[in-house]
């Protein structure tokens, strides 16, 4: 009988589809955890093929690649640490989501998962079948109870794990990153140890990959629901959790290291920080090209860019027209400067002339109206498209929450671009954001400390500067009541009635809710974003294009 046990979180960063890569990493994490005595590394959910992979699972090529690499890797996992990973596993004619012993020479143990997540961003009942419920891992004396990631969210699992002698609960991850989500995971992970007895590790991955970001956080509690060992958010580890068997046969961990978690505003800017990095990095692109108007969406776009991937990656283009205004220039300037990043200055006047000249033949005898705005706004997404197809840079969208929620925003012109670090942050928030970075140098952050715009660009007014004396107020509502409306109509689906009731205007609720319908075909074309909410647009919120219901 086994008294003494250490395990070895391996909170990594897979790159999806890498699969010799992701390997490579597990070898890596094996050998640093060999270095502290570690007698069972425990990695993430599919980190060998990378999560989430989505229909490449339905690829036999992938599926047999998936398969040769794990046993490849298995045949070097002799003496030393045994090793937990999950992968894609085909068996009976059908493909899981699996977790595998990996130990002595060969595939030690296979769990399936139980409990497929088919619920916002997850649609794994599409690609994959479900296990049985799990009975405990033989390993080296004691018995371990296996889950994958929503085995753990219900109850069932646990339940059969503890009915047929688990004595610890390991449950391997690919948790995505939504605000305040950390408390969730552990008022769960303490459900489940109430209802067993058990002490439980938690080993979930960090990364991006494309809308989605993955925090890390991976945590270890004793049978009490202490907080025994918490790993960092946001960056790669691999630490020890270390556990010894009482006179009772009941587990006890020990204190190890206990990192302080990110919250609020921090941890919403490490998400756009890692979702903006791992995309721009895995994709192979050499930077970001963005238009940098003076406003503060792209002054924080500007940041975050700088400090995912350094200011000497980061491409700025202020693109004035007649109607931009002397301080926009000069606060576009600033921003660059306090950043370190390049900045170019294109007119977009010429393709005014242009446009307004190839056109009038058509336009004869109409008014200029919205017509002519959105063309400046497009000469700008020609202008960056151009930047990038000559240069190899990734045009970054600027674009917020609020704007893309109620269609403020021109198809092919703003809109432009391989991603959006605003696309799940509201305007409010934008504010509060870009106040904290003023104040703040986040972690791993490869921009600057100290201001990273002037004051000026978070209290003018926001305007677009696509005709004299512009604000957004003037076909919007106050971004604080707008903020307001959206969230009970996106994030809760709140009923017309029930927003007015919080003391909005019925016929400002109605108006949102219909701007916000109608832009549904704007945003079916908008580049990807960083996730950060539990509603973002894409596959957490489909709504039909056509659609004429009205409350």
């Amino acid at each position: 009988m086994t008294d003494a046990l250490t395990l070895a979180i391996a909170q990594l960063d897979p790159t999806l589809g890498d699969i010799d890569g992701n390997i490579a990493m597990l070898r890596r994490a094996r050998a640093r955890a060999a270095a502290f005595g570690a007698d069972l590394v425990i990695a993430t959910e599919l980190c060998v093929a990378g999560y989430p992979p989505e229909d490449l699972v339905l690829k036999p090529a992938f599926l047999e690649a998936c398969e040769a690499a794990v046993r490849d890797f298995a045949k070097e996992v002799q003496a030393g640490p045994a090793v937990l990973l999950g992968t894609p596993w085909r068996q009976d004619g059908k493909t899981y989501n699996a977790a595998l012993l990996l130990d002595q020479g060969k595939v030690a143990a296979i769990r399936l998962k139980h409990e497929l997540p088919n619920y916002g961003v997850f649609d794994e009942k599409r690609v994959f079948a479900a296990g049985p419920a799990p009975g405990p891992v033989p390993f080296r004396g004691v018995r371990l109870g296996v889950m994958v990631c929503e085995d753990m969210w219900l109850p069932d699992v646990t339940e059969t794990l503890a009915e047929t002698g688990a004595e610890l609960l390991l449950v391997i991850n690919g948790s995505p990153f939504e605000h305040q989500k950390r408390d969730e995971r552990v008022g769960l992970a303490c459900a489940r140890i109430k209802e067993s007895g058990l002490p439980l590790v938690y080993v979930n991955q960090i990364c991006g990959q494309d809308e989605l970001v993955f925090d890390g956080g991976s945590f270890a509690l004793d049978a009490e629901c202490r907080l025994c060992v918490q790993a960092p958010d946001w960056r790669e580890a691999v630490l020890p959790v270390r556990l010894r068997r009482g006179a009772d046969d009941r587990w006890t961990v020990d204190k190890g290291e206990l990192a302080p978690p990110t919250e609020g505003l921090e941890a919403l800017y490490q998400a756009m920080m890692l979702g903006l990095r791992d995309y721009v990095v895995k994709n192979g692109f050499p930077g970001v090209v963005l238009g940098l108007s003076g406003g503060i969406d792209s002054a924080l776009s500007a940041a975050v860019a700088a400090d995912a991937l350094g200011p000497d990656r980061v491409h700025a283009v202020m693109m004035p027209s007649p109607y931009t205004s002397r301080e926009s220039l000069e606060d576009a300037a600033e921003v660059a400067r306090l950043l370190g990043i390049e900045l170019r200055q294109i007119g977009i006047g010429p393709a005014m002339s242009a446009y307004a000249g190839m056109l009038a033949p058509a336009f004869a005898g109409r008014q200029s109206d919205i017509t002519e705005e959105n063309l400046q706004s497009r000469a700008r997404g020609m202008t960056l498209m151009a930047l990038s197809n000559k240069f190899g840079w990734m045009v970054l969208s600027t674009g917020n929450k609020s704007e893309m929620s109620v269609g403020y925003a021109t198809l092919y012109g703003d809109m432009c671009g391989g991603y959006s670090v605003l696309k799940d942050v509201y305007k409010t928030t934008v504010f509060d954001l870009s106040r904290w970075r003023n104040q703040q140098l986040p972690a791993n952050a490869k921009g600057p400390a100290g201001r990273v715009m002037p004051e000026r660009v978070i209290t003018k007014p926001p305007s677009a500067e696509l005709k004299p004396d512009q604000t957004d107020q003037d076909t919007l509502p106050p971004y604080g009541i707008l903020d307001d409306i959206l969230e009970c109509l996106v994030e809760h689906e709140m009923p017309v009635g029930k927003i007015v009731e919080r003391g909005h205007d019925e016929a400002t609720v109605r108006q949102v809710w219909r701007m916000l319908d109608r832009a549904e075909y704007k945003r079916r074309q908008a580049p990807p974003g960083v996730k950060l909410t539990r509603r973002a647009f894409g596959r957490d919120r489909r709504y039909p294009i056509t659609n004429l219901f009205r409350a």
